[in-house]
């Protein structure tokens, strides 16, 4: 029984050239992954690999003691070239265009603070001036 897909950043380069990662069920096996694999998602299933990560000791923040995590398995499939599984394609963001007119001055605040720059359209300079306000920090 496949419990859940795994998206995480490495999975999710890994399905771009046709590896896929789930959660599954500690009693199965390779060639019962691959069988419902197959099943469920309509690919022909090339490889299946797994990996039993064990679960780990915390400390309670509430109380004294500790806990375990749960321990999964992972099952990474490989699918036949070519065939995708829906659950991990990811969405490209739209990138917004920003116009303004010729006249116009587009102001952007930098990631440093106090720092703004102003890039005036039809000309390549841009502008840095930084402003007299300053925040004060209490450090701990």
């Amino acid at each position: 029984m496949l419990k859940r897909p795994i998206v995480t950043e490495q999975s999710m380069k890994l399905s771009q050239i046709g590896f896929y990662t789930f959660e599954v069920a500690k009693t199965l096996n390779k060639r019962q992954i691959a069988h419902i694999v197959a099943k469920k998602f309509g690919v022909d299933v090339l490889s299946v690999r797994t990996i039993s990560a064990v679960g780990k000791r915390r400390t309670q923040r509430s109380r004294k003691g500790f806990y375990s995590t749960d321990s999964i398995k992972k099952a990474i499939v490989e699918v036949k070239k070519g065939q995708k599984i829906a659950l991990f394609e990811a969405v490209a963001p739209e990138e917004g265009v920003v116009t303004t007119a010729d006249s116009q001055v587009k102001e952007t605040k930098s990631l440093l603070k106090g720092t703004k720059v102003k890039i005036e359209r039809g000309t390549t300079a841009k502008k840095v001036e930084t402003t007299a306000e300053t925040k004060e920090t209490d450090v701990n």
